[in-house]
């Protein structure tokens, strides 16, 4: 049994995700909603094109900014601190999509870093 389901069952809402390669082919289809929350130096150092930045600690005050008519996928180093986001998120009511591995993953299926230090808003 997985921990998603092991959650589940303990009450926990189930937590949506997508793996790196899904969404590497949602972001060549057209623009996608996406956030890091990682902290800066983190997100410095290199993140996925595109992303936003919105750092863990500071969540709870921007939470308004993950909701979204369309899908908002929610990513950090390996999945864990964007899956603790998106959980927390989802208790407050809020839909998002954890990206299973993060950019540890993205950057081992080859795909491409920004290294840019452009902080974007969330669209």
């Amino acid at each position: 049994m997985n921990n998603t389901s092991q959650n589940h069952q303990k009450g926990y809402p189930v937590i949506d995700q997508i793996s790196v390669a899904d969404l590497k082919s949602a972001m060549d289809a057209g623009p996608v909603r996406l956030i890091d929350v990682r902290e800066k130096v983190e997100f410095d150092s290199g993140h996925l094109p595109g992303a936003a930045w919105i750092p863990m600690s500071i969540v709870p005050l921007r939470q308004d900014e993950f909701r979204a008519d369309e899908p908002v996928y929610v990513v950090c180093r390996t999945g864990n601190r964007s899956g603790q986001v998106v959980m927390w998120l989802a208790n407050q009511g809020i839909q998002t999509i954890n990206v299973a591995g993060g950019t540890v993953s993205w950057q081992n299926q080859g795909f491409p870093i920004e290294l840019d230090t452009v902080e974007r808003s969330v669209r």
